[in-house]
C-alpha cells in the first residue's frame, strides 16, 4: 500500500520508454526488459565474441555482457542516466539483472571477488559514484559475492575513451593503473566489471596490473558491448 501511495504521489518511468512503472517494475518496464538486446554470451562464456578481444591480452576464463550497446539506441538511455545523470541506483539494478541471469549459465562459479574498474579521484568526484562499482553492488546483492575495491586504483585521468579509436583508447589508459593490495587477491578467481566495453582497452589495461599477482584467475563482466 505504501509503495502504491509514493507512485501515485511521485510517479516512476521506465528509462528507456519513460512509460509509468508499476509498482512490481523497477528502473526498467517488462516489455523494455524483453526487448533488450541481449548478448547471450553467457551461454558460453569463453568462445564469444566479446571474450576475443582478450585473447592474448589476457588470461581470460569467462567473458560476458548483458546487451549489445549502441550509441543514441533507446537502450542508450540505460547507460546515459546511470553515468551522467546521477542515477547510481539504474547501475546496481542492471547488475542485478544481470547476475541473476548470468548465474543460470554458472558464470559466477569459482569466482571469488568482484573488482569494479576504478575511476580517478578527480573523475570520482565529479560524478560522485563509480558506476562500475554500482553496478558490482547489484551483482553482489544477486550472488553474495564479496567486493574488493581498494586491491586496485586509477592514478589519473586522461579523457573519457567515448570519441577514441582503437589505438587512441589503448594509449589513453596505458599505465594508469596501479595494483595496491596484493596480499588481498592472491590465489583468487577475480570477477572484473565496467560498464561498457568496445575495445577492451579499458579492461585490458586493469587486467595487466591483476595478472601480475600469484595464482590469478580473471573473468570479465560488463551491461553493454559495443559491437564491432
Amino acid at each position: 500500500m505504501l509503495a502504491r501511495i509514493i507512485d501515485l504521489l511521485s510517479p516512476r518511468a521506465c528509462v528507456i520508454c519513460e512509460r509509468r512503472l508499476t509498482t512490481q517494475e523497477h528502473v526498467i518496464c517488462m516489455p523494455c526488459n524483453l526487448h533488450l538486446p541481449r548478448t547471450g554470451f553467457a551461454s558460453d562464456a569463453y568462445e564469444n565474441e566479446l571474450a576475443r578481444l582478450f585473447w592474448g591480452r589476457l588470461p581470460i576464463e569467462r567473458c560476458a555482457a548483458l546487451f549489445y550497446y549502441q550509441s543514441h539506441s533507446p537502450t542508450a538511455k540505460i547507460i546515459y542516466e546511470m553515468k551522467y545523470h546521477n542515477h547510481p541506483e539504474i547501475a546496481a539494478y542492471m547488475g542485478f539483472i544481470a547476475a541473476e541471469e548470468f548465474a543460470s549459465q554458472g558464470f559466477f562459479d569459482d569466482i571469488d571477488v568482484i573488482i569494479p574498474v576504478p575511476l580517478s579521484k578527480s573523475r570520482q568526484r565529479q560524478r560522485g559514484y563509480n558506476q562500475s562499482l554500482e553496478i558490482a553492488k547489484g551483482v553482489s546483492q544477486s550472488t553474495g559475492l564479496p567486493i574488493n575495491d581498494n586491491a586496485v586504483i586509477r592514478k589519473d585521468f586522461k579523457g573519457s575513451q567515448t570519441d577514441k579509436d582503437r589505438w587512441a583508447r589503448n594509449d589513453n589508459v596505458k599505465d594508469v593503473f596501479e595494483l595496491v593490495d596484493k596480499e588481498g587477491i592472491e590465489d583468487k578467481h577475480i570477477l572484473l566489471i565496467d560498464d561498457i566495453i568496445t575495445t577492451g582497452a579499458t579492461l585490458s589495461s586493469c587486467g595487466t596490473v591483476i595478472s601480475s599477482v600469484s595464482g590469478i584467475k580473471i573473468s570479465i563482466m560488463s551491461l553493454g558491448y559495443t559491437k564491432g
